[in-house]
């Protein structure tokens, strides 16, 4: 199993890189930049990291083809990639909560991340971009000054329709907030997609983004976790009902409004749903630990790798370095990588 981190890009770029070179040295696979309407520019801002570094692999995590046209995320990441000798990667997603701020509706979102996945390949091999879709049109445009290796290209998915057309066009998947159960359903509707490609894993990777959140006292990660909840993905029934009663899955179905006002004013308690209930999503969808008891993060990745995931990539929030310090005495020896 092979572990990567995710960082907060609205950390300033110097810090990123500190990070990147520290993750290097710890032996974990790589690094994920977050990419919000707010951060700094994933991108832009990972350009000391790939210098700073030899072998860790890095990218944006999850860029969508909604609020950015593909052709534009293809210089910005191909400029990426050959600063970094070829190590650059994306997680090609359908954007999520991040649109709802910037009042985009998007639509058709399989067959759109599927036709960006399309026009990135062609931007990579350094051939004219022809591209008539159903959805973007490209012509008369070329990157030839590429000349890295392609950079890798996953697409952020959970359900069988988005794995389907993964498992066609990209290199991978990363799934999103995915209690081992859970992914390991999910897992299984790929490897049936991959079967119908001829493909398989782990040649075809497969990882999850999971909230990680790390303190001396427990009840403090905790509190934590819950300011986070709005972005773990909380509002999807068909994930809550594996975990949550079905009248509690609609309190919090009908509990968005109250969600947004927690998280935007940094608040651990959500108007009208009982602290218990929040904690139960926080058991499901994050991990929390402390720096002295590591065992639960440690059990948490051995059981998605049992559910057939190759890698995990923890979103790591307060005292970063700390973090991976503790992944790379700790949980990097244990599981591999």
């Amino acid at each position: 199993m092979k572990l990567d981190v995710i960082l907060d890009a609205r950390a300033e770029a110097r810090e990123l890189a500190g990070l990147g070179v520290l993750a290097e040295r710890f032996g974990l696979q790589g690094a994920w930049v977050s990419s919000l309407p707010d951060s700094r520019d994933p991108f832009t801002n990972l350009v000391p990291m790939a210098m700073a570094t030899r072998r860790l692999r890095l990218g944006p995590v999850a860029v969508n083809p909604f609020d950015t046209h593909p052709v534009r995320i293809a210089s910005a990441l191909l400029a990426l990639n050959e600063l970094a000798g070829g190590r650059a990667r994306l997680v090609l997603g359908g954007g999520g909560e991040a649109l709802d701020s910037l009042g985009i509706k998007p639509h058709r979102r399989v067959r759109a991340v599927a036709e960006a996945v399309a026009i990135l390949r062609q931007a990579a091999s350094g051939e004219p971009v022809s591209h008539s879709g159903e959805i973007y049109q490209v012509a008369g445009v070329r990157f030839g000054w590429s000349r890295a290796p392609a950079p890798l290209l996953l697409v952020g998915a959970s359900q069988q329709q988005m794995l389907g057309m993964a498992a066609r066009v990209a290199d991978g998947v990363m799934m999103s907030d995915m209690p081992p159960a859970a992914a390991a359903r999910a897992v299984a509707s790929l490897d049936e997609a991959l079967r119908e490609r001829r493909k398989a894993r782990p040649a075809f990777g497969a990882s999850v983004f999971t909230a990680l959140h790390v303190d001396d006292d427990m009840d403090l990660a905790r509190a934590e976790a819950r300011r986070w909840l709005l972005l773990r993905g909380i509002f999807r029934p068909w994930l809550l009902a594996d975990f949550l009663e079905p009248a509690e899955v609609e309190l919090v179905m009908l509990s968005r409004p109250a969600f947004v006002r927690a998280f935007v004013s940094g608040s651990d308690r959500v108007e009208g749903v009982p602290v218990a209930l929040l904690d139960r999503l926080v058991g499901a969808l994050t991990v929390c630990i402390t720096p002295a008891r590591p065992d639960a993060l440690l059990s948490h990745i051995e059981e998605l790798g049992r559910a057939g995931l190759d890698s995990v990539a923890l979103r790591l929030y307060a005292r970063p370095a700390r973090t991976i310090r503790l992944l790379g005495r700790e949980i990097v020896p244990a599981v591999g990588g």
